[in-house]
């Protein structure tokens, strides 16, 4: 069976490369770096830059960042708004869209833009993407969390369910027009927090938007960022067989631990390597950011991306395979620490304390309120080197300054016994 799907990729991959359309590089166009779509026929429908999804499988799940969100991204009205605004040549769209600095992500095997990767994807997940169904199983995904998808991108687009709850999802199908292919082109930053501009190429063809009773023309120099599927009801977005750790809860996504209730670590989960992973790795201030973004990542909302990006940014670099797949596998978000039993430093306690203090400002009930995990502690010192007591408090000296002082005063009081 395996000799006949290998033989079978094959096959579409030279029938790709031969049928696949002229497509120019992409010129320097404002600040945006220059690269080449994927011009490869990766489906009979058309090619990479045209987003198109056949089979649940094509979605490869992914952990990690930063990436961008261009789900909800076309029209120049909403909250907030983000429009797709054509170039001059129409190859592309400037899409504004939500970026995250980590999180749960899929990336559809049909539309990677860097053709490199693409076909070493393919060869190992096979042309649906079957073989990849494990989370950063496929290349793509540590090209996209090193950041060396498209060099010189903040960020690249994928989908995320991080904002279902507040701006829904569904399906409007729309006839042969210019839409934005986003999955996978690169991004850039903006002045706005938690939002960046993407370089989307466009196609001419059939598409869904993934929201419901949509407007389909929405004026003539905006474009949806869009995706079609041929398929009768065919969705455009991932459909995974279970809960997705760190996900909202109310979009799929795996329940937080019920408080007072840890379930024992899977037989071929080892729990030493989870707590390794959490206590190596760590920010330039020290502080061990599987903890802070745990607090903060899975009881945010998709306006708390500022705050995410503070708790989690720079996890995407370090290693956290046995963390994921304990989640994976017990099926909780944000949960590795509590059935291992791991436990922060005394500074990572302290930023964890603070992180919930701002959930709370901005109206979040973290974690901590929820199942009471992951509380941290105050530090007394606020979490410096060195600290003063408090007005009142009893004055208090290193014992390695008193011993020095203790044998002073013996030999000042042998010399005045003499």
């Amino acid at each position: 069976m395996i000799n006949r799907i290998a033989i079978l990729s094959c096959l579409f991959l030279i029938h790709a490369l031969l049928s696949s359309p002229a497509r120019s590089q992409a010129d320097q166009i404002g600040d945006f770096p220059p690269f080449i779509p994927n011009d490869l026929m990766t489906t009979p429908f058309g090619p990479a830059f045209a987003d198109i999804v056949l089979v649940p499988p094509n979605f490869l799940p992914c952990k990690g960042g930063p990436f961008a969100l261009c789900y909800y991204s076309g029209p120049d009205s909403g909250d907030p708004p983000l429009p797709c605004v054509i170039t001059e040549d129409g190859n592309f769209a400037n899409c504004k869209c939500f970026e995250f600095a980590y999180g749960k992500y899929f990336v559809d095997i049909n539309a990677i833009l860097d053709k490199e990767i693409y076909l070493e994807t393919v060869a190992k997940c096979g042309v649906e993407g079957s073989m990849c169904q494990e989370t950063n199983q496929a290349p793509v995904c540590e090209s996209i969390n090193r950041g060396e998808f498209i060099p010189g991108a903040a960020s690249i687009s994928a989908f995320s369910f991080e904002c279902i709850p507040e701006q829904g999802i569904g399906l409007t199908n729309c006839p042969q027009a210019l839409y934005a292919g986003c999955m996978t082109a690169p991004c850039i930053k903006t002045d706005e927090e938690g939002i960046v501009d993407c370089l989307c190429p466009t196609f001419d063809g059939q598409y869904q938007v993934g929201l419901d009773n949509q407007t389909c023309d929405i004026g003539p120099d905006l474009v949806w960022s869009a995706a079609f599927n041929p398929n009768q009801a065919g969705m455009t977005f991932p459909s995974p067989p279970g809960c997705i750790p760190d996900a909202p809860e109310n979009a799929g996504g795996c329940p937080l631990l019920t408080r007072d209730i840890i379930p024992p670590p899977p037989a071929d989960v080892d729990c030493e390597e989870v707590c390794q992973e959490y206590s190596d790795c760590q920010n330039g201030m020290g502080i061990e950011l599987g903890f802070t973004c745990d607090a903060t990542l899975c009881s945010s909302t998709c306006e708390d991306r500022g705050l995410v990006a503070e708790a989690c940014s720079g996890l995407e670099n370090c290693e956290v395979s046995e963390i994921i797949k304990l989640e994976d596998e017990v099926g909780c978000s944000c949960c590795a620490s509590q059935i291992c039993g791991c436990t922060a430093d005394a500074k990572t306690d302290n930023e964890v304390f603070n992180l919930n203090e701002k959930q709370r400002d901005r109206g979040i009930t973290p974690q901590c309120d929820l199942n009471g995990t992951l509380c941290g502690e105050k530090s007394s010192s606020g979490g410096g080197g060195c600290s003063l007591a408090s007005a009142g408090a009893p004055l208090s000296v290193p014992l390695y300054l008193l011993l020095p002082l203790f044998i002073l005063m013996r030999m000042v009081k042998k010399i005045k016994a003499r």
